[in-house]
């Protein structure tokens, strides 16, 4: 009897130790896309790797707030979509906003054309028009409206969308043309008219904006396509005095306004005027940036800097893309290959040429966001979600890459590696998350981590190394133990 009695408690300890290695034990999802072929796939089965790295979540240091990840509706991509057969113009726009899509929550869009619309157009045509009686959209109503309609109907979460003015009309400006120039000052009451006709106008289809950059790349584009040149000072005047005062009295003072709008480098100079004093910080809800400047460099000293200026504002990556390029077509592999060259290759100055080698434009993308993430950028906007195989229509032939490349007339679509990646931001951090802090042992990966707010955790691993690594996450004091293979991303999903 005594050792029947001592076998049962023999069995009963082992079990309780079992069960408290279990407890334990976190569980998690694991989702990949890599070189060899992974596409956001489930994996369960984990490579062997001979290299440890160790990652320890901190979720009691809370960073930024995410706003949300995604892209731009413009008129190039409305129009092909409209282009394709509905079963691929609705696989499309279901991979990018579905539940089980990519679910993109921040979006961007232009007001008037910019130079991926099929030509220069204005809402603003009758020239004098001070009070802009003869404001129409109706140039948006055959493509633009229409594809962010279907996105809303798609969207089971709904997103936010931001508008974007790349230039005046012609007649408003100082040189009387489309590329350049300033926005006469005389004007400044009758542009400010123009930020809150428009978000009238888009009600009235049934569109909300949320809010608005104040000028796309104010520094201009070397004098190429649309754009209307402010300094920091003039923008910040006109915001402070027009804009500001004529949303909020025509009850629109929730509309976000996002200053600056260009590349990081001169962010500092930005900032400091925008948020010179408290009457301009009044009205400025943000900071907008782009990721031009460098092929490699997020510039972190920057966002920080940034983020020191105004902590409790927005810093949002309103633009990125592969630009100067024609997509490849149907080859995943180029998409990881340091072959790829931006517009500062051929046109850089001498002394920034080093900002921009070659590059592989899935490492380009994986290392911004996280970069971004892990220095208080709170959304991150991607530029076109659908161009064709030439990388238009662009009125300039300012050809650029998307995520997804169409080829109208064969009716055929790409989804290329590029699309994964954004997924693998946008569909597992969700608005409402808070990044939070981490210690990695392993300076050859970069990890961001954030929790959403139904209390689950998403954590981002991007390995461009050529080694597989075991990857030793912790979390609570509970561990898994996983691996990453060889020029890979993961997102793993730690539920609530």
């Amino acid at each position: 009897m005594k050792t029947l009695k001592y076998c049962f408690l023999i069995g009963l300890s082992i079990m309780m130790y079992n069960c408290k290695e279990k407890q334990k034990e976190l569980v998690v999802e694991v989702y990949e896309t890599s070189a060899t072929g992974n596409k956001l796939t489930r994996v369960t089965d984990f490579q062997v790797a001979d290299s440890i790295a160790t990652i320890k979540l901190l979720p009691n240091n809370k960073y930024q707030t995410i706003t949300g990840f995604g892209g731009a509706f413009t008129e190039s991509s409305a129009y092909l979509l409209n282009k394709l057969s509905k079963k691929n113009r609705d696989t499309i726009l279901k991979a990018y906003f579905a539940k089980d899509g990519a679910r993109y929550s921040l979006t961007r869009t232009h007001m008037n054309s910019c130079d991926f619309s099929l030509t220069n157009y204005s809402y603003t045509p009758v020239e004098g028009d001070i009070n802009l009686e003869h404001f129409t959209i109706q140039e948006d109503k055959d493509d633009l409206i229409p594809m962010i309609k279907d996105a809303m109907a798609v969207s089971e979460d709904g997103f936010k969308i931001f508008a974007s003015p790349w230039s005046a009309a012609p007649w408003m400006k100082d040189n009387n043309k489309w590329v350049g120039g300033k926005l006469l000052p005389k004007y400044y009451d009758t542009w400010a008219l123009f930020f809150s006709k428009y978000v009238d106008a888009y009600k009235e289809e049934g569109i909300e904006i949320w809010g608005f950059t104040v000028e796309n790349e104010p520094h201009g584009n070397g004098n190429n396509w649309e754009s209307m040149h402010f300094s920091p000072k003039e923008m910040t005047d006109f915001v402070q005095f027009h804009l500001g005062p004529k949303l909020e009295a025509d009850g629109k003072g929730d509309k976000i306004i996002l200053g600056y709008d260009q590349n990081r480098a001169g962010l500092k100079e930005w900032v400091d005027e925008m948020f010179r004093d408290e009457a301009s910080s009044k009205y400025f809800h943000g900071t907008a940036i782009h990721w031009y400047e460098s092929t490699y460099d997020y510039m972190p000293e920057a966002l920080q800097y940034a983020h020191a200026k105004a902590p409790n504002k927005y810093l949002i990556e309103t633009e990125g893309c592969v630009d100067s390029e024609i997509p490849v077509w149907q080859d995943d592999a180029w998409y990881w290959k340091k072959e790829a060259t931006d517009w500062g290759w051929d046109w850089a100055p001498e002394h920034q040429k080093h900002l921009h080698p070659k590059y592989a434009p899935v490492n380009r993308y994986a290392t911004d966001i996280i970069g971004c993430l892990n220095n208080w950028v709170d959304g991150w906007v991607d530029w076109n979600m659908v161009l064709d195989r030439q990388g238009g229509p662009n009125w300039f032939e300012n050809w650029c890459v998307a995520p997804v490349i169409v080829d109208p007339d064969a009716d055929e679509v790409y989804f290329t590696p590029l699309y994964y990646v954004m997924a693998h931001f946008s569909k597992y951090i969700r608005p409402g998350a808070a990044v939070i802090g981490l210690e990695n042992s392993d300076k050859s990966l970069m990890v961001t981590a954030a929790t959403n707010p139904d209390g689950s955790t998403a954590v981002v691993i991007f390995n461009e190394t050529e080694t597989p690594r075991k990857i030793n996450l912790t979390l609570n004091e509970k561990t898994v133990e996983i691996s990453i293979g060889a020029k890979a991303l993961q997102t793993i999903v730690i539920p609530n």
